[in-house]
């Protein structure tokens, strides 16, 4: 059983990134992020040199808000959390949030 303390949505959604790379340069990119809840994701296909602990910006459409990356994997994921007093990007407790899909599959109701 799902032991998560949000609920979070199976889905795929286009996402702009951009902050500063472990180098310090900056970067923005075009990624894809999933298995969202109203203070995290999972971000897919990230090709800037990031660290955890670095802060990012994330936008989903008009929605835009600051996340620390809390985990990284070599293939180009990021375990990513809202940083505390953001506003939600995906509006997930809401129900389906503004701009979101109207056909998603539950992960865990925490």
């Amino acid at each position: 059983m799902d032991q998560r303390k949000e609920r979070r949505l199976n889905l795929e959604l286009p996402v702009r990134i951009w902050g500063m790379d472990r180098m310090a340069q900056p970067f923005a990119e075009l990624v894809r992020v999933r298995n969202v809840s109203d203070h995290g994701a999972v971000l897919i296909g990230v090709r800037a040199k990031v660290q955890t602990g670095e802060v990012l910006d994330v936008q989903y459409g008009p929605a835009r808000a600051q996340f620390r990356i809390v985990w990284m994997s070599l293939s180009g994921e990021a375990g990513i959390q809202a940083l505390a007093m953001e506003p939600p990007v995906f509006s997930v407790s809401a129900g389906i949030g503004i701009g979101l899909p109207k056909v998603f599959e539950m992960v865990g109701t925490g």
